[in-house]
């Protein structure tokens, strides 16, 4: 992964406004956006008595990528800060609770601690509207001063956090507020002065690329969307950006029952969201690229109420499994998914305000599975809609019976039904919306259960159901499953109907950091999907491109120019096949000679002029050497003594050994055996490969570009494997001229048309 390493390089100063965060606790919420150059403002939401917001600097900068982020100095100094201050509905900066910029590092001996300055000490004007002006060189913590100085040594910090409360703040009090609280503030006029005021940046900018981006809020909702769009473009990402809107921080939420639930009252988005949103949406549309709104049947659990959670037989709550866990909504239920209409528009209507064409997916909706295999079909409202009493599926990896899958064939009804009105929703927003589908590979189509894809991938989905259909396989891109990925797509092609270019293909993602050498078998999957000519290829998601530093170059590729096509004319016995070698001779004095081969194989040159038949051959020759650009384009060339693996035209399994099995490799090489030498097989003809495993043919593999094999599988330590194929030679023609007489040819003499072997694969 990259690290800043030499390139380009600018300046920023010192609490630029892009790079602010936010920190809070649930349930409470906030977002902070850029406003101008010397501006920014913070959106909270308070529920409880005791919520806290911090507005945080950081030292170094931990959440842009390597090449882009700002350079790390922990002495503040040389600093002088000041802004303005302006605040509704928060805790004034003169009163008990008014904000506080909490200092984080260690004193002149190393020592870690913190010091509280209150910003009041260090303000005039009003507690709502006020000049702040602060010299890190000479600052004091404490409440009161000079009194209650704490003089703050700023030679060492780690970072520093302005804490924004409610006027009804109580620290640790975990009480609902008497209502929820809206806020903000406002720091206009940031201005850093001082020898300490400038840091050093990134500032390349990577070459544009195939490539797009895919983004999610609930990794990316605390830092301002100019920082999280500028990691974007630089990186070299255009088109449109794929956003998912995440599963939770975007509700309101009511006191209820001891908890916390998702409301409608006031609106359907909460205020730091939607502030987020619409400069995120604004910044987009004015940089060029477009947005697409992703929204997925999942909630954050703790907020979700419990009738909508899709539920297995025994009652349990379809929970994912990340921590804490999200909860699947059920298709079924009216309120679930008239609330996620609800949302489609608040978020749909955000993007059309701010000039951008509507686009908007249905993210990876499903019927939730237990690990054990239990289905989560049995929610109230889903065996209402199933007929009360549907029957109860223990384990959808098990043998079904015919009542079974129907009840899987009437979840798929349902679910597509769900979508179907999501998606009229959005388009009753948003006249004209573009809508998609985002189904994730590896769950709908799990081998184990083949019956599931009736339920998770619905024939109701068939095309035209959506305008794009949005495969995702991180399981399998991850791990460079490819064998995997190429027989999931086939199969969705295959069930829905939408083409390539009515594709998209998302690749991704790294969950953990310490994975991150999984990118490059990311970068690969993407790079195929590109080759499959879908309409675009997404990388997902930002945030761990910007944590792990993942890079993507597109490079031109040093592979010759091939047209796979065959050479146009029968050849016959009579034309000339000679291989050729290269081998240095040394003589000694004494007759002796010592020799070396310089090719590791044998290359073969012919000369297909005794093919040539008629004149309509002469025409088809010259017409296939004119689109070829005489040797500049390779082609396929039936050998007439050399096509097969084995004696003749037959083909078998266990033709030729093409390695032996260790337990993990899963790619080998097609190749021919001469005695002791060894022919690579570049050129299969399609549909004649056959593969065993120690004797034992096997289905389980994909055929790839220039003869390499991907099994689904690995075999064993020791096992054998073997192939049995037809092939072609690549071949180009050997001259830059074809010489072809009418009269010589009537007269019986054939034309001499040279052709060479290309070398393919990495043969020597």
């Amino acid at each position: 992964m990259a690290a800043r390493a030499g390139q380009r390089e600018g300046v920023v100063s010192r609490f630029d406004p892009a790079f602010w965060t936010v920190n809070f606790p649930r349930p409470m919420m906030a977002s902070v956006v850029t406003t101008a150059p010397g501006g920014l403002r913070v959106d909270c939401t308070f529920y409880r008595k005791g919520d806290l917001a911090g507005l945080i600097w950081a030292a170094e900068d931990a959440d842009d990528h390597p090449l882009l982020a700002y350079a790390t100095d922990r002495d503040f100094r040389g600093c002088r800060l000041s802004f303005r201050w302006r605040s509704s509905g928060l805790a004034a900066l003169d009163s008990v609770a008014g904000a506080v910029l909490t200092i984080e590092g260690r004193d002149q001996g190393g020592a870690a601690r913190s010091w509280y300055v209150r910003l009041w000490n260090y303000a005039s004007g009003t507690g709502e509207d006020a000049a702040v002006a602060i010299d890190f060189a000479n600052v004091d913590g404490g409440y009161l001063l000079p009194g209650e100085a704490d003089p703050v040594w700023a030679g060492d910090v780690d970072r520093m956090f302005v804490s924004l409360v409610s006027p009804d703040y109580a620290e640790g009090d975990e009480n609902a507020l008497v209502a929820p609280v809206e806020a903000w503030a406002e720091l206009t006029e940031i201005v850093c002065e001082g020898p300490g005021a400038v840091l050093a940046i990134g500032d390349g900018v990577m070459p544009e690329h195939g490539l797009s981006i895919a983004t999610g809020y609930d990794d990316s909702y605390h830092m301002t969307p100019e920082r999280l769009l500028r990691n974007a473009l630089h990186l070299g990402y255009r088109g449109s950006i794929n956003h998912y809107v995440g599963m939770s921080h975007y509700f309101r939420l009511e006191a209820l029952y001891g908890g916390y639930y998702i409301s409608l009252a006031g609106g359907v988005l909460n205020a730091p969201c939607a502030a987020w949103h619409r400069d995120f949406a604004e910044r987009a549309a004015a940089l060029g690229y477009g947005l697409i709104w992703s929204l997925s049947y999942e909630l954050l659990d703790q907020h979700c109420w419990n009738d909508w959670k899709q539920r297995a037989a025994d009652g349990s709550p379809a929970h994912t499994g990340w921590q804490p866990p999200s909860a699947l909504l059920s298709p079924a239920h009216d309120g679930a998914m008239g609330y996620l209409r609800s949302v489609a528009r608040a978020f749909v209507a955000i993007g059309r305000d701010a000039g951008l064409a509507v686009r908007f997916q249905v993210g990876e909706p499903w019927w939730w599975v237990m690990a054990d295999g239990r289905p989560c079909l049995y929610d109230a409202a889903a065996k209402a809609a199933f007929g009360g009493d549907p029957p109860v599926i223990a384990n959808v990896r098990a043998p079904l019976s015919q009542a079974e899958t129907d009840l899987l064939d009437r979840a798929g009804e349902l679910l597509a039904a769900s979508t179907a009105a999501l998606c009229d929703a959005v388009r009753e927003e948003a006249s004209g919306a573009e809508v998609l589908l985002l189904a994730y590979l590896p769950t709908v189509l799990d081998a184990q259960a083949p019956e599931l894809k009736r339920a998770n991938l619905p024939l109701g989905w068939q095309r035209p159901a959506f305008d794009i259909l949005q495969l995702e396989d991180y399981d399998w891109a991850a791990t460079g499953n490819g064998a995997a990925t190429a027989r999931g797509v086939a199969a969705a092609e295959a069930r829905l109907g939408y083409p390539p270019q009515e594709q998209h293909y998302f690749s991704g993602f790294v969950l953990r950091a310490e994975d991150a050498g999984q990118w490059r078998a990311i970068d690969a999957a993407a790079e195929a999907g590109r080759a499959r000519g879908v309409a675009a290829t997404f990388v997902w998601a930002l945030p761990q491109v910007m944590r792990d530093g993942y890079l993507h170059f597109d490079e031109e590729t040093d592979v010759q120019a091939f047209d796979d096509v065959l050479f146009p004319l029968a050849l016959g016995r009579e034309a000339e096949v000679a291989p050729e070698v290269s081998t240095a001779i040394v003589t000694s004095a004494g007759g002796a000679e010592k020799r070396n081969a310089d090719w590791s194989s044998a290359r073969t040159r012919y000369d297909v002029g005794p093919g040539v038949r008629s004149e309509e051959d002469i025409a088809a020759l010259l017409a296939f050497f004119r689109a070829r650009l005489g040797p500049a384009r390779g082609f396929r060339l039936r050998d007439p003594f050399d096509w097969a693996s084995g004696d003749g035209d037959a083909v078998s399994p266990t033709d030729q050994p093409i390695g032996t099995g260790d337990g993990v490799a899963v790619r080998f090489m097609l190749a021919k055996r001469y005695g002791e030498t060894v022919r690579r097989i570049t050129r299969p003809v399609a549909g004649s490969v056959r593969i065993a495993v120690d004797g034992i043919e096997t289905h389980g593999f994909t055929l790839e570009s220039e003869g390499r094999l991907l099994l689904d599988d690995p075999p064993g330590e020791g096992a054998a494997v073997t192939a049995g194929f037809r092939f072609d030679v690549p071949v180009r023609f050997a001259e830059d001229s074809l010489s072809v007489n009418r009269a010589t040819f009537m007269a019986g003499a054939a034309p001499s048309v040279p052709l060479i072997e290309i070398r393919e694969g990495g043969d020597g």
